[in-house]
C-alpha cells in the first residue's frame, strides 16, 4: 500500500513539473516602436453661436417671462430668416431658466428682482452672415452673444486622410530603422491612432443693456456694415504610435 502511495506522489511532482516547463518555455520577438504625425489646416465651414435674452422685473416673474417671450420670439423669428435650413442650418434653445434673484444683508435676504434667460444656438453654414446675425439679434434686444465657434463638416473625412498619412510614415520609418540593425519587419505587435482638432476660434461676446446707447448712436456711422468675425484656420492633428515585430 505505501509502494502504490509513494509512486502515485511521484507521477504527480513529475506531472506538475512538466507543466511549470511547458508555460514558461517560448520563443522572445523582437519588435521596433515608432511615433509619427500629420496634420494639415483648413477653413472651417460650420459656425455656432449662443444668442441669449435675459430679462428682469422687480416685482413679478410673469411680467419677466412675458417680455422674454417678446423678445425672444422677434430674435427668433429673424435669424430663422437668415439661415439656410436646406444646408443644414438649425436654431435650437440650448437653455432657459427663470428664477429670483436676491441680496443679503447679514443673515436677512431680501428679493431683489426676478431674472428670465433664453438661450438659443444657431448652427450654420452660412459663415458670412454670423456677424450680420449677431448684430441684427442685438438690435432686436438680445443681451448676451454667450460663445462663438468653428468647425469642419468633413473632419471625419480629413482624419482618415491624416490618419493613413501618418500609418504609412510610421511603416516607412519602422523599416528604414529595422535596416539599420539589420533586421526585417515581419508584422504589426500594436498599433494606436487618435485624431484631433484645433479650434483656434473660441470668442465671447458680452452685450448689455448699459451698451445699447452708445451702439445705437454708433449704428449711423456704420450702418450697412455687420460685425466682422474671422473664421481663422482649424488645424487637425492625427497620430499614429506603432510597433512592428522584426526577426
Amino acid at each position: 500500500m505505501k509502494k502504490v502511495i509513494l509512486s502515485a506522489l511521484i507521477l504527480s511532482l513529475a506531472a506538475g513539473c512538466a507543466t511549470a516547463i511547458t508555460t514558461t518555455t517560448g520563443i522572445e520577438r523582437g519588435y521596433i516602436s515608432v511615433n509619427t504625425s500629420a496634420n494639415t489646416e483648413i477653413a472651417p465651414d460650420v459656425a455656432e453661436v449662443s444668442i441669449a435674452v435675459q430679462t428682469f422685473d422687480n416685482k413679478s416673474m410673469q411680467k419677466a417671462t412675458l417680455q422674454n417671450k417678446e423678445i425672444s420670439d422677434k430674435v427668433i423669428a429673424e435669424l430663422k430668416s437668415m439661415i439656410n435650413t436646406a444646408n443644414g442650418d438649425f436654431i435650437k434653445t440650448s437653455d432657459f431658466s427663470a428664477s429670483p434673484v436676491y441680496t443679503y444683508s447679514g443673515s436677512k435676504r431680501n428679493l431683489d428682482k426676478y431674472q428670465v434667460s433664453n438661450s438659443v444656438i444657431v448652427h450654420t453654414k452660412s459663415i458670412d452672415k454670423v456677424g450680420a446675425m449677431i448684430d441684427k439679434a442685438i438690435s432686436l434686444g438680445a443681451t448676451n452673444v454667450n460663445s462663438l465657434s468653428f468647425s469642419v463638416s468633413n473632419y471625419d473625412a480629413q482624419c482618415e486622410d491624416l490618419l493613413a498619412i501618418a500609418a504609412k510614415k510610421a511603416l516607412k520609418r519602422a523599416n528604414a530603422v529595422a535596416k539599420a540593425v539589420p533586421t526585417t519587419v515581419t508584422g504589426i505587435r500594436t498599433l494606436d491612432v487618435s485624431c484631433s482638432a484645433n479650434n483656434n476660434y473660441r470668442t465671447q461676446y458680452r452685450f448689455m443693456k448699459s451698451n445699447m446707447a452708445a451702439m445705437d448712436s454708433a449704428a449711423g456711422e456704420t450702418e450697412g456694415a455687420a460685425t466682422s468675425i474671422e473664421s481663422g484656420v482649424i488645424k487637425i492633428f492625427a497620430n499614429v504610435n506603432a510597433s512592428y515585430f522584426v526577426k
